[in-house]
């Protein structure tokens, strides 16, 4: 039969007061929560995926949280990818209010795909937990048509798994998560706190010339240490072990010397690596000449892998050698390793030479003599000069601005930058940066040269997927290496 028509079932009288009842209350007990709708920036048109969207803009909007005890979901799992977090929470939110407010500033935009309602796909911060959320889905008819209408949006919304989207709404509480709780990515226990996946650059660092000093070992310094044979079969560097000086000297306090290895790979130098990730011994350099020697010390190479043998050697001494020497600056900004020149005796005897070696960040590590020198005196001084460095990078990296490869035009995203270590880990890349390209960045200004590249993902601690790599590539791999020899 049909309805009583001496009742209403729902005036537009009635239908705003309830709506503005429901308005009130959010305002009392709801939270302050910011809606960020996708933009989207690349989709595949054949299955609808999306290939690129960015997050640039979050508008404030009051939510009443519908969880009564704690977050619904499935909790934290652990899997082989990791710990993952499937948390959940629940939000209601006016119908009016996005409506009236969210709806009008979003419209008119060509990449957002969805204006008149929230949907599966936007993103929410959630400011009492201080993390951002992606809705699930969406309950658009509950409470089901009072009075005819319908008033609340009640969003399930589960935490974001970052990937590759941009997120720069330009409120740091929202973007800061990209980066965890630290601004510099690493927690005080060295974790990466970076969220989704990044690529890890090693810069140029910003120009400083390198500087040390040294004394002079009156007598019975080591000089020389000369390879007579380079061995082979070596997986790593093997130890040097020399003699003791002789105690006995009671005019000269005696020390010893100290040597380290630097190998040079593959079959090529030596027929006795069979694989060319084998090495052999290319020099011996001298990092402490020690004291009283009365002859050379002997020579003795240990360690460097199981299969590692033949290497030898001989060492000569001198007196008037050089010692110990003491960087006042590492420096920094170095490409390759510097040049290293030593001032002469003066007066007869041989001027020393030595080697110094840059580590990742560009700058100096390692110093060690090729020849410690002999003839020079207390009176003698002894100027120890490295090449100049790369004095084009300059500046520091700001969060989330955009850089660009200048000569591949490559652009991405930076996460975070460390100018002690000069690591810049960017997200968002649109293509391969080169090695030794000049990055800018779009808003620092900053102009520095890429010494690294690395692509690869961080190994996490419950990943099954090395492992496997490492068990396969111990039966058969043709990745890295000819399993079968190099010919």
């Amino acid at each position: 039969m049909a309805l009583n028509p001496y009742f209403t079932q729902g005036t537009t009288g009635e239908q705003n007061l309830v709506q503005d009842l429901i308005n009130e209350q959010l305002k009392m007990y709801g939270v302050d929560i910011f809606y960020l709708p996708r933009k989207y920036l690349t989709t595949n048109s054949v299955i609808r995926e999306v290939v690129q969207s960015k997050f640039d803009v979050a508008y404030p909007l009051e939510a009443y949280v519908d969880n009564y005890d704690e977050y619904s979901g499935g909790g934290n799992l652990l899997s082989k990818f990791g710990i993952q977090s499937q948390d959940e929470v629940r939000l209601i939110i006016s119908r009016e209010r996005f409506e009236n407010y969210i709806t009008p500033l979003i419209q008119n935009q060509d990449d957002i795909k969805l204006s008149t309602r929230p949907k599966s796909g936007d993103l929410i911060w959630f400011p009492l937990d201080d993390r951002v959320y992606e809705i699930k889905d969406i309950e658009y008819a509950k409470p089901y048509y009072q009075l005819q209408d319908l008033y609340v949006y009640e969003l399930y919304c589960e935490l974001f798994r970052y990937e590759d989207e941009v997120i720069a709404t330009g409120i740091d509480e929202i973007d800061d998560n990209l980066v965890g709780d630290d601004t510099d990515g690493t927690t005080e226990d060295g974790i990466n706190t970076i969220q989704g996946p990044t690529q890890t650059l090693t810069m140029v660092g910003t120009g400083v010339t390198a500087a040390a000093y040294t004394s002079v070992i009156l007598q019975g310094g080591l000089r020389t240490i000369t390879l007579t044979n380079r061995g082979g079969g070596y997986s790593e560097n093997p130890t040097v072990a020399i003699s003791s000086a002789p105690t006995t000297n009671n005019i000269v306090p005696y020390q010893t010397g100290i040597a380290t290895v630097r190998t040079i790979g593959g079959i090529a130098y030596c027929n006795k690596n069979v694989s060319s990730n084998l090495v052999s011994i290319q020099s011996v350099p001298i990092t402490n000449p020690g004291a009283g020697y009365t002859q050379g010390p002997g020579i003795r190479f240990f360690g460097g892998g199981s299969d590692g043998a033949g290497a030898a050697a001989t060492s000569f001494t001198g007196d008037g050698t050089l010692g110990v020497v003491t960087f006042t600056n590492h420096g920094g900004g170095f490409t390759t390793n510097p040049t290293v020149t030593i001032s002469g005796p003066t007066g007869v005897g041989t001027t020393a030479t030595a080697i110094a070696e840059i580590n990742n960040a560009g700058i100096v590590t390692f110093f060690g003599f090729t020849n410690a020198g002999s003839g020079y005196t207390t009176s003698d001084v002894v100027n120890i000069t490295f090449s100049e460095p790369s004095l084009t990078s300059t500046g520091t990296f700001v969060f989330n601005e955009i850089i660009t490869g200048q000569t591949s035009g490559v652009t991405a995203r930076v996460r975070t930058w460390n100018g002690t270590t000069n690591i810049l880990e960017v997200a968002s890349v649109t293509g391969d940066f080169r090695v030794g390209e000049t990055i800018t960045g779009g808003t620092s200004g900053a102009s520095r040269v890429l010494r690294l590249r690395d692509i690869e993902p961080d190994n996490v601690e419950f990943a099954d997927n090395f492992t496997i790599e490492t068990e396969a590539d111990a039966i058969i791999d043709f990745s890295e290496q000819n399993p079968f020899g190099t010919p």
